[in-house]
């Protein structure tokens, strides 16, 4: 136990254990073993940590920008260490269970984000135009919201807390965040980061939370009158709970939700290239990010190539021990037999399993699977499986191709194939997606531009300066202006 590391909370600049003493276990879902230990926040100390918020925020919205910028690049340095990348490394494997190629990911892609938001002060600028009023002058500020409640997944745990924190701090923002209990320790480390590099006293503040105290703290923070907006990566189950829960208070929300990523490919794509990116794009992390490859939708004269190709890819993958093979444990036992499930209701409907036994392969382990002839109204065709599993559908024109590929409520990604370049822009701009990506994997981001859903359960907004700033109006009258009623 003395070797395990603990999780404290971060109040008011202070790293502390919760006010109540509780604390909850978080275990790697490969091995079992006892990964970290977490303080649990109370309702006290996500009270704390708002007033902490909200009272640091007048100073930090006046702050400079650039100072806020500097503080952003000191952060940058930091995580771009040598010492510091392998003293996260550990919690990544242990928490988590990665596979090397994605605590490599984490890593790397973690200081991108930081970068980008730095540059952003260059956004925060005002307008001014001449007013409707004669001799009047109007002036557009863009002003920091207040106190931003943040909720961070563990599949990216690093980037996606640069991009749930960082951002909203270099608008003058102030912030709550609450890591995923999957993985406190792992996430801490940024926060840590940030801090360090000079955020004012109660600027970041970390609420690690249990699963079972987590839906009554939820409410309790999105109620409280400081708390401006909310700001969510994660499932669309979770999203819908946040949204009905904001929505009581009329606040503003920014959540970029799940995905079902079709890939379209056309009967010109090549179908070396197209399948080593829908692998890759499939299979990423046992298939436990947001934008992973679930549905192939294919014309008919490639299908059996592409079929083919998918399947020599994948038999070069190993599946264990995330130190040496290319496909680990999923997040939780759980989640493994969900995804079993879908996968035998739908091959009870009709579809034809291609690859993969239906069954795990160890605790909380699923070989890739790959079906085809799934009906659209099963559960596999529908939901997100979050797992190694490809649905291929066989179509005969492209009409039919795009109308398959918007079958359902997922919005955030998709990739099209075809060596045609008008066919490619004709069918990107056809696709119900948030991003498509031409000739390449649906796991692609554009640095600050981010993702996002267009609705549904693929969220929606954007984590940019827009969504963290508000435009307001100040009127400047000339003197001796002329009322209403003769005065």
């Amino acid at each position: 136990m003395s070797n395990v590391p603990f999780t404290p909370l971060l109040i008011n600049g202070e790293r502390r254990p919760a006010s109540t003493g509780a604390t909850f276990e978080v275990r790697n879902p490969h091995t079992g073993v006892l990964a970290s230990i977490s303080a649990a926040a109370s309702s006290d100390d996500c009270r704390a940590a708002i007033e902490a918020a909200q009272r640091a925020f007048p100073a930090w919205e006046d702050t400079p920008s650039n100072t806020r910028r500097r503080i952003l690049l000191r952060a940058l340095a930091t995580l771009e260490s040598e010492e510091w990348q392998k003293k996260v490394a550990a919690p990544l494997r242990a928490e988590v269970a990665m596979p090397e190629s994605h605590v490599l990911f984490n890593l790397r892609s973690a200081p991108v984000p930081l970068a980008d938001f730095a540059c952003l002060v260059n956004e925060l600028r005002g307008e001014t135009l001449p007013s409707v009023i004669p001799g009047g002058q109007v002036f557009i500020q863009r002003r920091a919201l207040g106190v931003v409640y943040s909720v961070v997944p563990w599949n990216a745990p690093l980037p996606l807390m640069i991009i749930s924190v960082a951002l909203p701090l270099i608008c003058g923002n102030t912030v709550v965040v609450r890591p995923s209990e999957v993985c406190p320790h792992s996430s801490s480390f940024i926060v840590d980061a940030l801090h360090d590099a000079g955020l004012p006293v109660g600027v970041l503040n970390f609420l690690p939370m249990s699963v079972g105290d987590t839906p009554s703290l939820t409410s309790e923070i999105i109620a409280h009158p400081a708390v401006r907006k909310i700001a969510f990566t994660g499932s669309d189950r979770v999203g819908r709970v946040l949204a009905g829960e904001a929505a009581k208070h009329l606040k503003s929300c920014v959540f970029e939700l799940g995905g079902k990523a079709p890939a379209v490919v056309l009967a010109d794509a090549d179908i070396e290239q197209a399948s080593r990116a829908i692998v890759s794009g499939a299979l990423q992390f046992s298939g436990q990010i947001c934008m992973s490859t679930e549905r192939v939708i294919v014309q008919r004269p490639v299908l059996e190539p592409l079929v083919a190709a998918i399947k020599r890819n994948i038999d070069t993958l190993t599946v264990g021990d995330p130190e040496h093979a290319n496909l680990s444990s999923l997040f939780t036992d759980r989640s493994a037999d969900n995804i079993i499930a879908m996968l035998k209701g739908a091959k009870e409907a009709g579809a034809e399993v291609l690859l993969g036994d239906l069954e795990k392969a160890g605790p909380a382990l699923l070989k890739p699977h790959v079906l085809i002839g799934v009906k659209t109204e099963t559960q596999l065709w529908q939901r997100e499986t979050f797992g190694p599993v490809l649905v291929v559908a066989v179509v005969d024109t492209i009409d039919e191709a795009v109308e398959l590929a918007n079958a359902t409520e997922y919005s955030l990604a998709a990739a099209v194939w075809t060596n045609d370049l008008y066919n490619a822009m004709s069918v990107s701009r056809r696709l119900h997606s948030g991003s498509v990506s031409i000739n390449g994997s649906t796991i692609h981001l554009e640095g600050a531009i981010g993702l996002t859903g267009l609705g549904g359960s693929s969220g929606y907004g954007r984590f940019n300066v827009d969504n963290f700033t508000d435009k307001r109006v100040i009127t400047l009258h000339p003197p001796e202006s002329n009322y209403t009623l003769g005065l």
